[in-house]
């Protein structure tokens, strides 16, 4: 029978030298402000408070919370909540008092990964810096360029506002429990200045999501199955420079955006009739 924390995919890091090592990743300083995610019994936490300013910690397992609250560093506060739905600027404004951009850090559950990174690039004004251990596939999906068979649509989106890098690879074995994937530590940096200009964020991202759906087919048929005509689809690869048969994986981030610009429907224009 799975504990409660094996359900909730925490798996627990037991390595001082790595736990100072993931600290600083961050590159931390004294008047900075950090959110860390899932701080368990506060492993990370404790090197973290060292180093910088504030720490605000998220965490989603009640009692875990309430033990780690019991004892931590005065700059610390344990908030107990979800990390896929708690409110970044409360806890930048409200908790931690201060604005943004802020760092953020965390040991992120496997379940969540996917869906917390996505969160991220949604909310990327937050954070000027962020490292996180997770799943190595995640990781290096993030990372990967195009040509790759890891090159996804989550790689475009945060690679267009975030240099992104694979730091270290971490050994299950420094985890209690062991997990059953190999883990490592990716580093997001935000851009001074994105790859691309992104007007509708949610747009792109359900453009790339459809333009990916079939990654066996070519980018043509992906768009038409979206449906975008074959001439029209032809003509915006055309424009781009991009031969016809081309899949989506071996498409540039900046084709990206520009193809996204060339096939998105033109802003309806409304007119005022009345006298």
């Amino acid at each position: 029978m799975k504990t409660r924390r094996q359900a909730l995919g925490q798996h627990f890091l037991r390595d001082p030298r790595l736990l100072e090592k993931i600290a600083r990743t961050i590159d931390p300083g004294p008047t900075d402000i950090v959110i860390e995610i899932g701080p368990g019994r506060g492993a990370l936490t404790r090197p973290l408070a060292a180093r910088v300013g504030k720490v605000v910690a998220v965490e989603k397992d009640r009692i875990l919370a309430e033990s780690l609250a019991a004892d931590i560093p005065a700059n610390v506060s344990v908030i107990e909540g979800d990390a896929l739905t708690v409110s970044f600027e409360d806890l930048i404004a409200g908790v931690a008092g201060a604005s943004p951009p802020v760092k953020i850090i965390g040991n992120l559950p496997y379940s969540i990964s996917g869906p917390f990174l996505a969160r991220l690039w949604e909310e990327r004004h937050f954070f000027s810096r962020a490292a996180f251990l997770i799943q190595k596939e995640v990781a290096e999906r993030i990372a990967s360029g195009p040509g790759t068979k890891s090159f996804a649509p989550l790689s475009i989106m945060l690679q267009i506002y975030f240099e992104t890098k694979i730091l270290f690879k971490v050994a299950a074995g420094s985890f209690i429990p062991p997990p059953k994937v190999e883990s490592a530590v990716l580093s997001l940096i935000r851009r001074e200045i994105p790859l691309a200009d992104i007007v509708d964020g949610l747009k792109f991202r359900k453009f790339l999501g459809g333009a990916f759906a079939q990654r066996r087919k070519t980018l043509l048929n992906n768009l038409g199955a979206m449906g975008i005509s074959a001439d029209r689809g032809a003509a915006a690869l055309d424009t781009l420079g991009l031969v016809r048969s081309i899949r989506p994986e071996q498409v540039a981030i900046p084709a990206w955006a520009a193809l996204f610009l060339a096939l998105s429907p033109p802003p309806r224009i409304g007119y005022n009739t009345s006298p």
